[in-house]
């Protein structure tokens, strides 16, 4: 999933820096008002439970800026590291650290959650927000990308492409 997460993430925003600066922030229909607003959603809720997860303390500091990037550009490679950083930690992980308990540093409290659960919430997260991008993005001129298909025979020399862009070869992704 982490791995299936961070190539939607790549697909979307490298289709999102084919659009014009004017049309990344245009008001669109959704719950953020643009693409660029969305998209930064994504990356600032990633900071902040990748950063539970890491055993920070960032909190509500997170959402600090609302926007903190301001071109597609600039977003894909912050959404890229975050990325990173979820699949390091899930490779870490096995069945037994599934039940450990981070601390999730909220603004009046410090909230207690399996790690299992919050990486549920995560991925439900990002896939319910780039669904919204991915409709804003169908409104433009710029074909959204298919996202929904991680492994299809069709698409393997894209696969392979976009996964080298990542690092990344097939052998990455099914290695564990």
């Amino acid at each position: 999933m982490a791995y299936n997460n961070s190539w939607a993430n790549h697909r979307l925003l490298t289709a999102c820096a084919g659009l014009s600066q004017a049309e990344f922030v245009a008001p669109r229909t959704g719950f953020f008002p643009s693409l660029r607003a969305t998209l930064n959603h994504i990356l600032i809720i990633d900071r902040f439970y990748v950063d539970a997860m890491e055993g920070g303390t960032l909190g509500p500091a997170a959402w600090a800026d609302r926007e903190p990037c301001a071109t597609a550009i600039v977003l894909r490679n912050a959404q890229s590291e975050v990325d990173r950083r979820l699949i390091a930690i899930v490779e870490q992980l096995d069945n037994k650290d599934l039940n450990r308990v981070v601390d999730i540093h909220r603004e009046d409290r410090i909230q207690r959650e399996r790690i299992d659960r919050l990486l549920l919430h995560l991925f439900q997260h990002q896939v319910h927000h780039r669904g919204q991008a991915h409709a804003m993005l169908s409104a433009t001129n710029v074909p959204p990308p298919q996202l929904d298909e991680f492994f299809s025979a069709g698409e393997a020399p894209l696969r392979a492409a976009e996964f080298a862009e990542l690092g990344w070869s097939e052998d990455t992704v099914w290695a564990g």
